[in-house]
């Protein structure tokens, strides 16, 4: 027996002569619509392995030495600017009062419209030589007796460090400075941008009318005003880098409006989830971003309830890590999916056409001898 014999006798695909096939049209209709589906399946397969998957994981968080960031883009629009306090805390007792570094205010009007601010010369005032220099009071606030206020800044610093707080009218260096009344505070809106680093655990932060100060641990805000419409859109805030998919900005685009009689307390208390997300490609570096769920709550002090009128956000972080990892399927995956796409459509198709031609047969069968009913 020859060589050719035996691998002849290993052939799985004998073929078979054009002289025993028999071509129908149910076979070339099954053949038709068995090619579209492994057309369509095989191009979804294309799509799929051109995208990379999502695997998401949950794991106790155990990064350290990450400070948290605070996007934020708040709009005001019934408050001036000039009127409005950024302050934040953590629960380790650090304060930051007037929070303006890395922050911006953009004076709107009661129309959401940008103001053009006009440019503010600076007028520096030249002692003349050979003269004695006054050294203005701090009215008890200073550290020593060199100690001079000679503007009303410095004085405010020196009550800041006592932690006192300060009755502005009485000051002679603030006299016509911080002259305000109701009209200048409720004529114009305001729009803060920019972001915060804190301390990473629980804390707050929140917006409030009137200059703020620490006295003896507690927190207080020098606003006389009685009703104050705290109507606001929160543009954006989120804790991090903004990823689309992921919920690291729930609140973006809400806006709250307040009767014009109103005067109310907005708390929104955070749940912050900390998020590490992994690109695809070697090269990316890992994003370390936040993601958070809110809970609503608005007071109504208008009937002599305690509180204060603003806008309080106060966070925690969760002890547990949600990681995303983007996974490139691998060619041998994409090949196999392909292989099985054929193979078993044709496979299937192959039975169907059996079946309808058997079908066919037996029909022709019976109504060669009459006994089709």
């Amino acid at each position: 027996m020859k060589f050719a014999d035996v691998l002849r006798r290993l052939d799985a695909y004998p073929r078979t002569l054009d002289d025993f096939s028999v071509r129908t049209v149910g076979g070339a209709a099954v053949t038709i619509i068995s090619t579209s589906i492994i057309s369509l399946l095989i191009f979804l397969e294309v799509i799929n392995y051109m995208q990379p998957t999502l695997n998401e994981e949950l794991f106790v968080d155990t990064t350290r030495g990450h400070k948290l960031r605070i996007n934020l883009d708040v709009t005001l629009h019934n408050l001036a600017c000039n009127y409005i306090s950024l302050d934040a805390m953590d629960s380790s007792g650090d304060t930051h009062l007037r929070v303006d570094h890395d922050v911006f205010k953009h004076r709107l009007d009661l129309n959401g419209e940008p103001l053009k601010e006009t440019p503010i010369k600076e007028i520096v005032a030249v002692s003349p030589p050979n003269k004695n220099v006054t050294c203005g009071s701090c009215y008890g606030a200073e550290h020593n007796a060199t100690h001079c206020c000679n503007t009303c800044e410095d004085v405010l610093d020196a009550y800041r460090l006592r932690k006192w707080n300060v009755a502005v009218d009485k000051i002679e260096q603030c006299k016509g400075k911080y002259k305000r009344s109701d009209e200048d505070a409720f004529k114009e809106g305001c729009r803060i941008q920019g972001h915060l680093e804190v301390n990473r655990m629980a804390g707050s932060f929140h917006f409030a009318p009137g200059k703020s100060f620490s006295i003896r641990q507690f927190h207080i805000h020098d606003f006389q005003f009685s009703n104050v419409k705290l109507s606001h859109t929160i543009n954006h805030l989120s804790f991090g880098e903004k990823i689309e998919f992921a919920k690291t900005h729930p609140l973006d685009g809400l806006r709250v409006d307040v009767a014009e009689t109103k005067s109310e307390m907005f708390n929104y208390y955070l749940k912050i989830v900390p998020t590490l997300y992994m690109r695809g490609n070697s090269d990316g570096e890992p994003i370390y971003t936040n993601q958070f769920s809110v809970t609503r709550y608005r007071k109504d002090l208008s009937d002599r309830e305690r509180g204060m009128p603003g806008i309080f956000f106060s966070y925690e972080l969760s002890p547990l890590m949600v990681k995303y990892a983007e996974k490139h399927s691998s060619f041998g995956h994409f090949a196999t999916n392909c292989c099985s796409i054929i193979g078993g459509v044709f496979t299937v198709a192959g039975i169907l056409a059996v079946l309808l031609n058997n079908s066919w047969e037996a029909l022709q069968r019976k109504l060669e001898v009459g006994k089709l009913s």
